[in-house]
C-alpha cells in the first residue's frame, strides 16, 4: 500500500481544494489530508496570498512550482496533485473535466466576493465558478471577523446559488484539549457539509 493511503476506504471522487489568503491555514492541512485519505483525487490549489500565509503561520514557505504533499502535508500522499493558480488552461477550468465538488478553505473575503459575483482573477475563482455552474458541491470556509455587510452579503448570494458556507468557527462543547483538536472538529465540519465520508471524531455525545 502507497504511504499515507488508506486504499480500503478511497473512492474514485475526485475533489478540487482552494487555499487562500485568509487565516486558518491549519484548517486546510487537516482537510486536504483526510480527503486524500477518503477519497480518490485531491487536486490543490493555494493563491498567491495562500502562499505568504502559509508561511506567516506556518513557516511552510513554498512556491507554486515546489509544491508537493510531503513539503505541505509532511506525507506522501499520492493522490494530491498541485495546480498553479495562473494556469487558466488547467483542467479544472472547464466544465468537462468530472469532478465531485470543491472545498475553498480558508476562503478570504476577496475570494467570497469573486465567486459571489462571478468574478475570476485566478484558478481558484474559475474552478469554483464551475463547481456553481455545473451544480456541483461547493463548500467555503470563510474565515474573518467582523464581517461588514458586505460579507454578508457574499455569504448569503453563495447559499442563495446552491454554495454551503462553513465559516471557521470552533466549537467548545467537545473540550478539546489543544488547538490540533479545535482543528480536527473544524475539519469534521468541513467534511461532513462535503458529504464526504471520514473518519474524525469529535461530534456531540459521541
Amino acid at each position: 500500500m502507497e504511504k499515507g493511503v488508506n486504499k480500503s476506504k478511497q473512492n474514485n471522487s475526485r475533489w478540487i481544494v482552494g487555499v487562500t489568503g485568509a487565516s486558518g491555514m491549519q484548517y486546510a492541512i487537516a482537510t486536504i489530508k483526510e480527503l486524500a485519505k477518503n477519497v480518490g483525487e485531491v487536486m490543490v490549489i493555494v493563491s498567491e496570498a495562500g502562499h505568504r500565509v502559509l508561511a506567516e503561520e506556518l513557516d511552510i514557505k513554498l512556491s507554486a512550482s515546489s509544491l508537493s504533499a510531503k513539503n505541505l502535508l509532511g506525507e506522501d500522499f499520492s493522490n494530491v496533485f498541485f495546480l498553479n493558480p495562473r494556469d487558466w488552461g488547467a483542467s479544472v477550468a472547464s466544465g468537462s473535466f468530472i469532478f465531485e465538488g470543491m472545498i475553498v478553505v480558508p476562503c478570504s473575503m476577496s475570494t467570497l466576493a469573486c465567486i459571489a459575483n462571478g468574478i475570476n482573477q485566478n484558478l481558484i475563482h474559475r474552478a469554483a465558478d464551475v463547481t456553481l455552474k455545473e451544480s456541483r458541491r461547493l463548500v467555503v470556509v470563510p474565515r474573518e471577523t467582523p464581517l461588514s455587510q458586505v460579507h454578508l452579503r457574499n455569504m448569503l448570494t453563495l447559499a442563495e446559488n446552491g454554495a454551503i458556507v462553513v465559516p471557521a468557527m470552533p466549537g467548545f462543547y467537545s473540550l478539546p484539549k489543544n488547538i490540533d483538536e479545535l482543528v480536527l472538529a473544524m475539519a469534521l465540519k468541513i467534511l461532513d457539509a462535503a458529504g464526504i465520508e471520514h473518519t474524525l471524531s469529535g461530534r456531540w455525545q459521541e
